[in-house]
């Protein structure tokens, strides 16, 4: 059985680095408080993760070089492994979704974006049908080849969107009626050396926001989900006047449910930046501390109140309370996570 009303939280780790596994952790219904309740480490580093609409279940990639996938059934004891992790073909999966009745992990190493059959049960089977990405970026260090960050289906569920950093640009893909392989409509070119990481959508579904990697930049771009058009509109840097970019690698982007403020996460600035969205624009308001170190995750919780950050390097998870006038963000505590990757509720 699931849980309901978001009362819980699962949070994401790297095993090999002293993680352990998927957390469970109730949460405050008024402060937003994290209180870990068990955890699990069946998966080798389990470092995204995506619940099921349904509330059923909770997948998660296995961030290896024989990259794998799997499905926990959420029980009141924890998530619980019932089947086997399922190859994805792909090495170092980073990030997943559920699009099309399948799951859809994308692959850093190998630069690709696989999908995986869901059965009617909510368990994964396999084979895997993988989209290798191809292109490279002017960054030798970073950009040699394809490395795709993350993928999300858009607003409509009429397309997946593949954001890659190597290449400095974000696929537009369908999943292939036969096989659910995703066949890319389109191509949309970043500013080159940006790194593409991660991709959010306003509520609105008319604009989309890619935090880039390689410069602490967000590129506000407008959406079309009638043919799929993804059409970059300009960028927005994410530290104050003056502040030096060199160490610091944005990770991700969150969008408030009013569609009024985005969040940023800066790991190596070590900051949440606040912006103020209005139409074709976003503007840099503020940046607070994150709370710990190397923030590689940042998440906000489905009531828009509190915002948690995964503090990687710091090991913990800290929670902040919105302010809903202005989009500051206030730290409310933490909790011990070591090497924590991110956060989703359930």
């Amino acid at each position: 059985m699931g849980t309901s009303g978001h009362g819980r939280a699962y949070i994401g780790s790297f095993t090999t680095a002293g993680g352990a596994g998927i957390t469970t952790a109730a949460v405050h219904p008024e402060t937003g408080a994290l209180t870990p309740l068990h955890s699990t480490d069946v998966l080798p580093n389990p470092s995204f993760l995506a619940p099921s609409p349904d509330g059923r279940w909770l997948y998660a990639v296995s961030e290896t070089p024989d990259g794998a996938a799997a499905a926990f059934a959420l029980t009141p004891h924890g998530p619980e492994l019932r089947a086997p992790a399922v190859p994805v073909d792909g090495a170092d999966p980073t990030h997943l979704a559920l699009a099309g009745g399948r799951l859809v992990t994308a692959n850093y190493s190998s630069g690709s974006v696989s999908t995986l059959p869901v059965r009617p049960d909510g368990t994964l089977t396999g084979p895997a049908a993988v989209l290798a990405h191809r292109g490279s970026g002017p960054r030798a260090d970073r950009q040699e080849g394809p490395h795709a960050h993350a993928v999300l289906p858009d607003p409509s569920g009429r397309w997946l969107l593949s954001v890659d950093l190597g290449t400095d640009s974000v696929r537009c893909c369908v999943l292939g009626p036969a096989d659910g392989a995703p066949v890319v409509r389109a191509e949309t070119r970043l500013r080159p050396g940006s790194g593409p990481r991660h991709l959010a959508f306003h509520p609105h579904g008319d604009r989309a926001y890619v935090v880039n990697e390689l410069d602490p930049t967000v590129t506000v771009c407008r959406w079309d989900a009638g043919p799929g058009a993804l059409t970059p509109l300009g960028e927005t840097r994410l530290l104050p006047d003056g502040a030096d970019a060199a160490g610091t690698f944005p990770s991700a982007l969150v969008v408030s449910r009013d569609g009024r403020f985005a969040w940023a996460a800066n790991r190596g600035h070590d900051s949440l930046s606040v912006l103020a969205l209005d139409g074709a624009t976003a503007t840099l308001v503020t940046t607070v501390p994150c709370g710990g170190h190397w923030p590689r995750d940042l998440a906000l919780h489905p009531d828009g109140r509190h915002l948690y950050a995964a503090n990687e390097r710091s090991g913990d998870v800290t929670w902040f309370t919105v302010d809903p006038a202005t989009g500051i963000p206030a730290r409310g505590g933490s909790v011990a996570a070591p090497a924590a990757s991110c956060v989703v509720f359930g």
